[in-house]
């Protein structure tokens, strides 16, 4: 594209003075001198400089849990999965491919992760001014690749019950992922009748044609289905504002909204299932078998082989940088150095090894230290003054003095996977702390109680069996080891502040 010089250096000046943070956000954020801060990411612009300078951009606003925002200049063709790259960068996140941008929607209590693919720019122009984005962690989002069957359950996938229940989840994936030969889902929900506060309980098949119910108990015939909701240019939300709201059956509420649909709740299809475990199973298969305008174009159809390559994407990417690259920390943990000040003048520790060598030992030292003061008399681990009574404070996994219900919600948000986790202050022993853990999609609590041994206190979940000085060693030990734990932690429930 040709330009008229003089247009060109207004343009060139326009782009230069752009403020992509509002100053209420604190923060001064600009995504590229060309085109976009996806190009940080790996991937260098097809166009010429002068071309990417002319590239319009949109202005998003994205919000962390705690109400906190910045508002970005994006391209419009810029991906859910490159502007998390970004945040991920920006705000010096650890990078482990869990991070999701969630659409969500205050005045209709609705939200939903977009899906890696989707371009930010077109999700934003069927949202309302009230709407916003959040980002967030979901552990979930790709979790049933690994683990299909915990994700559908025998009862609810119709080819199941034909073959007897006899399908290896490898198998099963492969008939989700395939056009041809997908499985249907079936099962009772919950109907909220349109523009009507009541509910029915129907029996509904999910299909990639759509969402039908049967007019006659739980015949499947033809002449006594009738289609309930389209698939076409629509997406599935969960449902955040409790039942009260629409007089719901149960707590496990979910919608079919078209995208066409803003603030009209009486176009929204209202659903409940019976449990948290059939929810996911209609929800996860709503978005392998959905179809919309704004997809990319697949041979065979399917927009769940679209998800298995988002799903791929980033094991490749780990893969290309596994030969050479450390494991993956944050931006602030890599600007760290080991140093030693044995000598008279401190010396930067460049052998690894001997950096490795030198954080242990500093780490010995200090639990050494800690007990020594316990038996002179100091502080005990669990007094408010000493170190190891407050550096659990620090941690990402620590929430304070949080309630049960509070807990249950951060858990819910990302993920309800096996070994995510947060650990709190106890509501009922001012000395204790709880672990709250999720495990088969359902959420458990673990007392943490102090006790005493020869003088000195220590921390336990198993009665005083296993004993730890603070909290950060009894996480280090169930991460590696499951104990009286139903499964390991694995995946700490965090926030981060934009």
């Amino acid at each position: 594209m040709l330009c008229p010089a003089p247009k060109l250096d207004r343009e060139r000046k326009r782009r230069r003075e752009i403020v992509t943070v509002v100053e209420t956000f604190g923060e001064l954020v600009r995504l590229s001198e060309c085109g976009g801060g996806h190009r940080l990411l790996g991937k260098m612009p097809s166009c010429s400089p002068d071309c990417c300078l002319l590239r319009p951009g949109e202005i998003i606003k994205i919000f962390s849990e705690d109400g906190m925002g910045k508002v970005v200049e994006i391209p419009a063709d810029m991906t859910a999965r490159d502007l998390c790259q970004f945040l991920v960068y920006k705000n010096h996140c650890v990078d482990d491919n869990s991070w999701a941008l969630v659409e969500h929607h205050p005045a209709l209590g609705l939200e939903r992760c977009l899906e890696d693919h989707e371009l930010v720019v077109q999700v934003q122009a069927s949202m309302t001014s009230e709407s916003k984005f959040l980002f967030r962690k979901n552990y979930a989002k790709y979790e049933f690749f690994k683990n299909p069957l915990n994700f559908f359950p025998e009862q609810m996938v119709a080819w199941c019950q034909e073959t007897n229940g006899t399908i290896p989840p490898s198998q099963l994936l492969q008939n989700f992922l395939n056009s041809s030969s997908c499985p249907e889902i079936q099962g009772y929900l919950y109907v909220k009748e349109m523009g009507r506060k009541s509910w029915k309980k129907l029996y509904v098949f999910l299909r990639r044609s759509g969402l039908y119910f049967s007019t006659k108990g739980t015949s499947k015939e033809p002449r006594h289905l009738q289609l309930l909701a389209d698939l076409e240019d629509s997406n599935v939300f969960t449902v955040i504002t409790g039942r009260k709201l629409h007089n719901a059956p149960t707590d496990f509420e979910f919608c079919i909204k078209p995208n066409k649909v803003r603030n009209e709740v009486k176009e929204l299809r209202m659903l409940c299932a019976e449990d948290e475990t059939s929810r996911t199973c209609w929800m996860t298969a709503f978005r392998l078998f959905k179809v919309g305008s704004g997809t990319p174009f697949l041979e065979d159809g399917s927009y769940g082989i679209l998800l298995y390559q988002n799903y791929k994407i980033p094991q490749q990417r780990k893969t290309l940088l596994s030969h050479f690259s450390a494991p993956v920390r944050s931006v602030s943990e890599n600007s760290l150095v080991a140093m030693d000040f044995s000598g008279r003048i401190g010396r930067v520790i460049d052998n690894p090894v001997e950096a490795q060598s030198a954080a242990m030992e500093e780490g010995h030292a200090w639990r050494k230290r800690s007990q020594r003061m316990n038996i002179l008399g100091s502080p005990s681990p669990l007094h408010p003054s000493s170190l190891s009574g407050v550096i659990h404070r620090t941690q990402l996994w620590f929430y304070g003095r949080i309630s049960r219900e509070e807990s249950h919600k951060m858990i819910h948000q990302q993920g309800r996977v096996d070994g995510m986790f947060l650990l709190r202050d106890s509501q009922s022993n001012p000395k204790a702390f709880v672990l709250t853990l999720c495990h088969h999609q359902k959420i458990k609590h673990f007392q943490i109680l102090p006790c005493e041994e020869d003088g000195q206190l220590f921390l336990s979940l198993d009665d005083g069996a296993t004993k730890f000085t603070d909290l950060i060693q009894l996480v280090e030990f169930y991460t590696l080891n499951r104990g009286v734990l139903p499964c390991k932690l694995k995946h700490p429930c965090t926030t981060v502040a934009l």
